[in-house]
């Protein structure tokens, strides 16, 4: 069975050798890169299951490279960062990262999150046998064990967690969800984001979903949460 590989990208070798041999000793494949061109030039070449990028770096910076890899594709990535402010979690999350781990940051953890967004993609092995899942609405499929949104019957680009977000929300119609309530459900890990981070997921998913019926939608119910309504 192939090993799923993941690229470590961080311009602290020391960091890169750290995460090489504890992702190594759980069984990954791995390459490195220690600044954001060079990357970009790793991820081009060869494929991977998930990126591990570091946001400070020199040439090209994690911000940069992030929005270069999602342009190519939904690998699943994760964001290392120094830094703790929500602004620089939110537009991690704005550019399309699936996860961030704030520097100092204890291995274990990594590897923990790395195993749960793979998981949680559906490319690690125990998930690649599945076979159904998909919702069905007017005008909108959302499968997810191919991780495949479909609207007017047009596969759409969408990051994992959009998708997992979309899913799980419309497996539950009309059911409301408070914005913990779907950290805990969706980002399964214990994860130590704030609650905006449901509200950028949000946004991008009814920039997708606009105008494409008037049966369902994705509704705010303000002081509350969020719901998916459909209508009878």
């Amino acid at each position: 069975m192939d090993r799923e590989r993941i690229l470590i990208v961080d311009d602290d070798k020391n960091i890169c050798e750290l995460l090489r041999l504890y992702l190594e000793k759980e069984g990954y494949e791995t390459a490195m890169a220690h600044d954001g061109e060079s990357a970009l030039t790793v991820f081009d070449e060869r494929q991977f299951d998930l990126v591990l990028l570091d946001v400070m770096m020199p040439r090209v910076d994690g911000w940069e490279a992030c929005r270069r890899i999602r342009a190519k594709g939904n690998t699943p990535i994760i964001m290392l960062t120094a830094k703790g402010e929500t602004f620089d979690k939110v537009l991690g999350l704005e550019l399309g990262a699936d996860d961030y781990v704030v520097k100092p940051f204890d291995t274990k953890e990594v590897v923990a999150r790395i195993k749960a967004v793979l998981r949680r993609t559906g490319r690690t092995p125990q998930t690649h046998n599945s076979s159904d899942g998909a919702l069905v609405f007017e005008n909108l499929v959302v499968n997810i064990s191919k991780y495949e949104l479909r609207v007017k019957d047009e596969i759409i680009d969408t990051p994992p967690k959009e998708l997992e977000l979309l899913h799980h929300l419309a497996s539950n119609p009309n059911k409301v969800f408070t914005r913990d309530a779907l950290l805990d459900e969706v980002w399964g890990f214990e994860y130590y984001g704030d609650s905006r981070t449901i509200d950028v997921h949000i946004k991008r998913l009814r920039e997708k979903l606009e105008g494409v019926s008037d049966k369902w939608n994705l509704k705010t119910v303000w002081g509350v949460g969020y719901k998916f309504e459909v209508r009878e």
